[in-house]
C-alpha cells in the first residue's frame, strides 16, 4: 500500500521505539510469570512506587488462587492510581514526600506485623518508592524528611548516594520492611529504575539487606555539602540509624525477583529500529554523571558518527539509559532530561543531520509533569528568534523553560511504570536521508509540531531510566 510519504519519518519511528520501550516494562506483561503459588496461610500484598498500582492490578488479574485471598495496600504517586478490587491503592506525593505517604507507610508496617511462617507477603516495588514511603526514623519528623529530599534532589549526588542517605534516616527502608514481616515468607517483585539494577537502590530497598552504613551516609552528606536538619545530622552521627545488614536472620525467607529493567526497554526500542531496517546500538543502560556533561559526550558521539562514520556508520540508532543528576544552581526547574538535551543541543550547534529526544518513561523529569523534550537541528535558531538565550537557560537550569517555549516538551501523563531515561539522536549522512534524523526518546506522552500538532500519549508506567538514542532514517519514497 502506498501513501503520501512523510518527508521526515524520524519522529514517527522514535515514537514507535519509545512506545515499545514503555510496553516492555508494563506490569500487565511481566507480572504473571513471577507470581508465586498461593500460600497455605494469609497473603498480604504491599508495595510502593510509580508502577505499584499497575503492578497490583496485574496481580489481581493473574493471581492463580482465589481472588478472595487477595488483600493489602500499595502506595503510588498522585495521578498514577488504577482501579483494584481487593488491594487498596493509596496516593501520595513524589519526589518530595507528604503526610499521606507517611500514613500509608505506617499502615503498611502494621499490616505485616504478627504474621506466621505459613503467611506470604508479596511486595511490589518500583521507582519512586523512596519518596512514597516516607517513614522517618526515631526523633525525625516528616518536615525533616521533606527538607532532606529537597536538598538531595538539588545536590548533584547520584541515585545510589541519595538512597544511601535515605535508608539511614528511615524506619521502613534498608530492609526494615522485610524484617517486620518475619517469620512470614517475603517475595519482592522489582521494576528497576537505577543503573546496574541494584535492588538495594530501587526505592531504597525496603525489603533488601543494606551493606552501607551511617558513616557512609554521613560522608555523602559532607561530600556534597548537603544541609541536613539538626535531628537528622545527630541521628547519622550517633550511628543509631543502622539499616538491616546482609546475613540478618529476619531476611532469611526473603526473595527478590527483577521483572523489568532499563536494559530490556532499550532492547525493545532497538528491535523497532531494526525492524525498520536501521542498525541499532545500545551504548549503555547505566550512564551516570551531571546531565549537562553527559549531554556533551552524547553530542560528541553523534558528531563522530555523522562526520567520521565512527564508531558506527549511518544510518543508525544509538540508545542509552541511566540516571544522570542535576546540581541546581540557577532559578530554573531542573530536570535531568531537558538539561542533558539542551547541553547536547549547544554542543551540536544545530547540526543539520542530528535530532535528539530525551525523557523519562514515567513521564516526570525532575519535579515537572513533563517527561522530557525533543531537539531538532533548528531548535537553537528558533529559540534565538523568540529572544531566548540557550546558554543562559542552561546556566539557569531552565531546560524546561527553553523547550516549553519552543513547543517541544514531551508530555505523556502517568505511564504506570518506573522511570527509564530514554535518549535518542539521529544521524543523516547519506544523500538519501532527510535533513533531520537525530532524536532522543522519552517515556511519556509527547507533542511535536511536526506531527500536525497532535498530542501522542503513551500509557504511563513507573520510572525506568532510558536516555539516549541516535538514529539515521532514510527518506520515505
Amino acid at each position: 500500500m502506498c501513501q503520501t510519504p512523510n518527508p521526515n519519518p524520524a519522529p514517527e519511528l522514535l515514537r514507535r521505539m519509545f512506545d515499545a520501550a514503555i510496553a516492555s516494562a508494563q506490569p500487565a506483561r511481566c507480572i504473571a510469570a513471577h507470581l508465586p503459588t498461593p500460600p497455605t496461610g494469609r497473603l498480604i500484598v504491599i508495595g510502593a512506587g510509580k508502577a505499584s498500582a499497575a503492578m497490583a492490578q496485574a496481580v489481581e488479574t493473574h493471581w492463580p488462587g482465589p481472588k478472595s485471598q487477595l488483600s493489602g495496600l500499595v502506595v503510588t504517586r498522585y495521578g498514577y492510581g488504577v482501579p483494584c478490587e481487593h488491594i487498596e491503592i493509596a496516593l501520595a506525593a513524589h519526589p518530595v514526600p507528604d503526610a499521606p505517604g507517611q500514613v500509608a507507610a505506617e499502615r503498611m508496617l502494621k499490616l505485616v506485623t504478627g504474621l506466621s511462617e505459613d503467611d506470604l507477603v508479596l511486595c511490589l516495588i518500583s521507582g519512586g518508592g523512596s519518596s512514597l514511603l516516607p517513614l522517618p526514623a526515631a526523633h525525625l519528623s516528616l518536615d525533616d524528611k521533606m527538607a532532606l529530599n529537597r536538598e538531595l534532589l538539588k545536590s548533584g549526588a547520584s541515585i545510589s548516594e541519595m538512597n544511601c542517605v535515605r535508608r539511614h534516616l528511615s524506619a521502613i527502608k534498608g530492609g526494615r520492611l522485610a524484617a517486620a514481616c518475619y517469620p512470614a515468607r517475603v517475595l519482592t517483585l522489582l521494576i528497576s529504575d537505577v543503573p546496574g539494577d541494584d535492588p538495594c537502590n530501587i526505592a531504597s530497598g525496603p525489603t533488601v539487606a543494606d551493606p552501607t552504613t551511617c558513616a557512609d551516609a554521613l560522608a555523602i552528606v559532607r561530600r556534597y555539602g548537603i544541609s541536613l536538619p539538626s535531628a537528622a545530622l545527630a541521628h547519622l552521627s550517633s550511628a543509631t540509624g543502622e539499616s538491616v545488614k546482609p546475613g540478618d536472620p529476619r531476611l532469611a525467607r526473603s526473595e527478590l525477583r527483577l521483572i523489568a529493567t532499563p536494559q530490556q526497554a532499550l532492547e525493545a526500542a532497538a528491535q523497532v529500529a531494526r525492524d525498520a531496517g536501521l542498525a541499532a546500538h545500545i551504548l549503555s543502560d547505566a550512564i551516570e554523571g551531571e546531565a549537562r556533561d553527559v549531554g556533551k559526550v552524547l553530542a560528541a558521539i553523534a558528531l563522530q558518527v555523522a562526520q567520521r562514520g565512527q564508531p558506527f556508520t549511518a544510518p543508525c540508532v544509538l540508545l542509552s539509559g541511566g540516571e544522570t543528576t542535576v546540581t541546581v544552581r540557577g532559578n530554573g526547574r531542573g530536570g535531568r532530561n531537558v538539561e542533558c538535551l539542551l547541553s547536547m543541543g549547544l554542543a551540536l550547534g544545530g547540526h543539520p543531520r542530528i535530532h535528539a529526544l530525551a525523557g523519562d518513561t514515567d513521564g516526570v523529569d525532575g519535579q515537572q509533569e513533563i517527561a522530557g523534550a525533543l531537539l531538532a537541528p533548528d531548535s537553537l535558531a528558533r529559540a534565538w528568534v523568540l529572544g531566548r538565550k540557550p546558554q543562559d537557560d542552561l546556566v539557569n537550569n531552565d531546560g524546561h523553560g527553553f523547550f516549553g517555549a519552543l513547543g517541544d516538551a514531551v508530555i505523556t501523563g502517568p505511564t504506570q511504570r518506573a522511570r527509564a531515561n530514554f535518549d535518542v539522536s539521529n544521524e543523516m549522512t547519506s544523500p538519501s536521508c532527510p535533513s533531520h534524523c537525530n532524536t532522543a526518546a522519552s517515556a511519556r506522552k509527547w507533542t511535536h509540531p511536526g506531527l500536525a500538532g497532535s498530542a501522542h500519549r503513551s500509557p504511563r508506567i513507573d520510572g525506568l531510566g532510558l536516555r539516549r538514542l541516535v538514529l539515521d532514517v532514510p527518506k520515505a519514497h
